[in-house]
């Protein structure tokens, strides 16, 4: 949450699959067709590149980085939203920045751009002593959390803010305000197909230039008002003219 996951109706739903949703929308208005069919194909962060890169999956809607090494193996959409990593730690914990993670237990999901950038963040503050541990996903992070099992979840800012809404106990929680990483989230898709490429970023320009996508981004984040000026800024400057 709240970019994609599975909803109360069983149904794929959030930011990032609205925004895939009106991509299949503009390509089928421009192929001219009744209706495309959406085949929804479950991915983990282990599975989501090599789903894509193998031909299994023609489009990832999730919270995917969008980076240099994992365009060796994929493309990327325009950005579809900026964020960076941060932490989501208990109270109890007493953790307010990276000087207090000596001796902490702090996890982080194996393999995604956050633990590369937790292990940079600790080199360029000297941390040591902090106890990092793998967990599956979001879900096995905040589990940890609220049983005490974790002092702190690192993850992408928003998503963390996310999972504190819905612990079992939210006031034992607190999001640090101090970034990490930069994380440009971006649509997965294949190499070297440049029309599928551009049909893709067509939709998504035409939705950042007609500002189709605030009310998209409203129902999820709140207010465009609200929105930091990086957010703002990536709709115009990815709003890119026919």
């Amino acid at each position: 949450m709240p970019f994609s996951f599975v909803g109360a109706d069983q149904s794929p739903t959030g930011y990032s699959i609205d925004l895939c949703r009106q991509v299949v929308g503009a390509l089928q208005q421009s192929l001219g067709l009744p209706k495309i069919q959406i085949k929804w194909v479950g991915v983990t962060s282990d599975s989501r590149i090599t789903a894509v890169a193998g031909g299994s999956v023609d489009l990832e809607c999730g919270s995917t980085t969008h980076t240099l090494s994992r365009q060796e193996q994929v493309d990327f959409s325009l950005t579809t939203f900026v964020d960076g990593g941060s932490l989501l730690v208990t109270t109890a914990s007493g953790i307010k920045g990276a000087g207090d993670l000596a001796g902490k237990r702090l996890a982080v999901i194996a393999g995604t751009t956050t633990e590369r950038g937790l292990a940079d963040w600790f080199r360029a503050n000297n941390v040591s002593g902090a106890k990092v541990l793998n967990v599956k996903d979001h879900v096995d992070g905040l589990a940890g959390l609220d049983s005490g099992a974790f002092d702190a979840f690192a993850s992408d800012r928003v998503i963390l803010f996310g999972l504190a809404a819905n612990s079992k106990d939210a006031t034992k929680l607190t999001l640090l305000q101090e970034y990490f990483t930069y994380e440009p989230y971006g649509l997965v898709l294949r190499r070297d197909d440049p029309a599928f490429r551009l049909a893709v970023d067509r939709a998504l320009a035409g939705l950042y230039r007609s500002r189709a996508v605030i009310p998209i981004y409203e129902k999820w984040f709140g207010s465009i008002n609200r929105a930091t000026n990086i957010i703002q800024a990536m709709y115009l400057l990815n709003g890119l003219p026919e």
